[in-house]
């Protein structure tokens, strides 16, 4: 078993590489069915009528990858907070880029500050800058996801 990760071990200016992601028009209509059911990304024919010229991901659909990716990226070792006391949020979320189907999306997360918790003295808020960007290099996503990770026990 790898050793547990706590707030102690997320030190500014460190990026992770998340890996990335291809995204298909199947994934793109079913989770515009499902949340954001406007017509540029429910239909190719639709989404080509529109400004964009073809079917595009809802912008919340980029931001369910970037956080798929995190989650199951840098998680799985971490002592993070769980689900009651759950993350104080996401600041400064920017969709900056459309994003087709077979836009293959590679993700990375850099810690931008550790900040003691305001609420609980056992945690802090790891900020992170996180990025998605196309094969291209082009960013199509940023945000900065504010994460509550618990400090490392002290010792008997």
């Amino acid at each position: 078993m790898a050793r547990l990760l706590h707030a102690e071990d997320y030190e500014k200016g460190v990026l992770h590489d998340l890996g990335a992601h291809k995204v298909t028009a199947a994934e793109i209509v079913a989770f515009g069915k499902t949340y954001d059911p406007q017509p540029y990304h429910l239909d190719e024919e639709a989404g080509r009528a529109s400004a964009f010229g073809s079917l595009i991901a809802s912008g919340w659909n980029t931001a369910a990858i970037w956080m798929r990716l995190y989650v199951t990226t840098l998680l799985p070792d971490a002592a993070a907070a769980g689900t009651v006391e759950g993350s104080p949020g996401v600041d400064e979320l920017r969709f900056l880029h459309p994003v087709r189907p077979g836009d293959v999306l590679h993700g990375t997360c850099e810690v931008v500050a550790s900040l003691p918790s305001l609420s609980d003295p056992d945690f802090r808020i790891v900020r992170n800058r996180g990025r998605l960007l196309n094969a291209d290099g082009v960013e199509v996503l940023t945000l900065i996801l504010n994460a509550r990770f618990r400090n490392r026990p002290k010792p008997a």
